[in-house]
């Protein structure tokens, strides 16, 4: 794969997706994707880690509720990075990452993840090149810790939101009052440092990519929802489940 350039990459649907047929098809994914997570936990030799990245509004919350939060809850967990606590901050910064790792049979979704620690740290000169240098070498080793070690699969995915739908679905939280509990002041602040940002996914995207990411169109949530449900639909098929049988 290439060098990832975030400004050539459509934050839309391709040319030719009709939303009815793709919601559709993305309905069928996720009816079908509960009967594979009951036997990807039946077989239980295999994990599967889910890495949701992306700018503030980008719809990482209603794509976890949309697609994981269909299955049973019993095999899914969910875990959302917040600022390092002073305990977390006291230990290496995989530390906190670590332990919510999921186990053999079990789907993990991460609502950022351990690459906060290469992004907004950067952005604001917390974290200076030369570390981050060796934090991406210390990330790379951790996922394939992971993959070689745990069976766990990992699959990565950027949300990819334009700044102008940002700004409107920032807008929405000021506007409605059933989105209004997600306004924090310090968003649009946050998106006066755009460039910056997207300078430093590129650079997290092109050093950490084993597994590749994901790079997911994401101004339309129809698109955001079927390409995820589809690459995780993939990858459960992929690996030629069976149930465990009793022993004749």
């Amino acid at each position: 794969m290439g060098k990832i350039k975030l400004k050539d990459i459509s934050t839309r649907a391709p040319e030719g997706w009709d939303k009815t047929t793709i919601k559709e098809k993305t309905a069928k994914i996720i009816e079908e994707l509960d009967e594979l997570q009951n036997l990807l936990y039946a077989e239980g030799k295999h994990s599967v880690l889910i890495i949701l990245q992306g700018m503030d509004a980008s719809g990482k919350d209603g794509t976890i509720r949309n697609i994981f939060g269909q299955m049973n809850p019993q095999g899914v967990q969910v875990t959302s990075f917040k600022t390092p606590t002073k305990e977390e901050l006291a230990h290496d910064f995989l530390w906190r990452i670590h332990d919510h790792t999921p186990e053999k049979g079990m789907i993990g979704v991460f609502n950022r993840s351990h690459y906060e620690d290469i992004l907004i740290t950067r952005v604001h000169g917390w974290c200076d090149d030369e570390l981050a240098k060796k934090r991406m070498r210390s990330i790379n080793d951790f996922e394939y810790l992971l993959q070689e070690h745990n069976n766990t699969h990992i699959l990565k995915f950027y949300l990819h939101i334009s700044q102008k739908e940002q700004h409107e679905r920032l807008a929405e939280r000021i506007e409605d009052p059933k989105k209004m509990w997600k306004y924090n002041a310090s968003d649009m602040e946050e998106s006066k440092r755009w460039d910056k940002y997207m300078t430093m996914y590129e650079d997290c995207f092109n050093n950490c990519n084993q597994p590749e990411w994901i790079i997911t169109p994401a101004d339309q949530n129809w698109v955001k929802e079927y390409t995820v449900a589809k690459a995780f639909y993939d990858l459960l098929k992929s690996l030629d489940m069976k149930y465990p049988q009793l022993e004749k």
